[in-house]
């Protein structure tokens, strides 16, 4: 009977490449969309600066125009903002066909479809191209003193991802990464030989065995 050989535990796994970059599109696509369409209804339907109580102090909606980064830090240099949106964009796509993995895909999809959708409004708001401001509409004093937008959400949620999938191992290719303290567990554990000595009730070979006489206790 052939002996059976253990299988590495860095064999490739997950959905093909394909399918990788069909998920990294579609939500890409859908985050893009999403927050396009949410900034187009607030800023068709919402006075700037106005306060909507949705689940009381829990959720409100405020219009802003935020021309900076986050918490509008750095205001008067959306140029820069622009430029590095470009890039992370451009470093995405180009990471992206090295993908193997979902939970990757999903990072990638997520970080892309919420980088393209600010560098959207940055392009092609007011007051011109490349120095628009961002739209954010989404406040929840109690967790977080910002107010941002689904774009931003994509970009967070994508980054909690990824450092899950770090922790974890995972690789852009769908193997996992094992830690040395894990490989030394899973190695098969070498007994040694005690020699004869240490074994009184088998003897050596070529040795005779020991007979003890029976006793009765009549």
């Amino acid at each position: 009977m052939p002996e059976e050989t253990a299988q590495p535990k860095n064999t490739p796994a997950g959905p093909p490449r394909i399918r990788a970059l069909v998920v990294v599109a579609v939500l890409a696509a859908t985050a893009l969309a999403l927050d396009q369409f949410t900034k187009y209804l607030v800023v068709s339907t919402l006075p700037e600066g106005e306060q909507v109580k949705v689940l009381g102090d829990l959720l409100l909606l405020q219009f802003v125009k935020n021309p900076g980064a986050a918490f509008s830090l750095a205001a008067g240099s959306t140029w820069i903002f622009s430029i590095l949106a470009a890039v992370v964009t451009v470093v995405i796509i180009a990471f992206a066909r090295r993908i193997r993995s979902m939970g990757w895909a999903v990072v990638f999809g997520l970080l892309l479809g919420g980088v393209l959708g600010n560098l959207t409004d940055r392009l092609f708001r007011e007051p011109s191209f490349g120095l628009g401001h961002v739209i954010d509409f989404i406040s929840t004093p109690w967790m977080i003193p910002a107010i941002y937008n689904i774009a931003d959400i994509c970009i967070v949620t994508s980054m909690g991802l990824f450092i899950l999938l770090t922790i974890r191992g995972v690789n852009l290719d769908g193997t996992r990464t094992v830690s040395s303290k894990h490989a030394n567990t899973d190695a098969p554990a070498v007994a040694t030989d005690p020699g004869p000595a240490a074994d009184t009730d088998h003897p050596a070979d070529g040795a005779e065995p020991r007979v003890e006489p029976h006793r009765s206790d009549a």
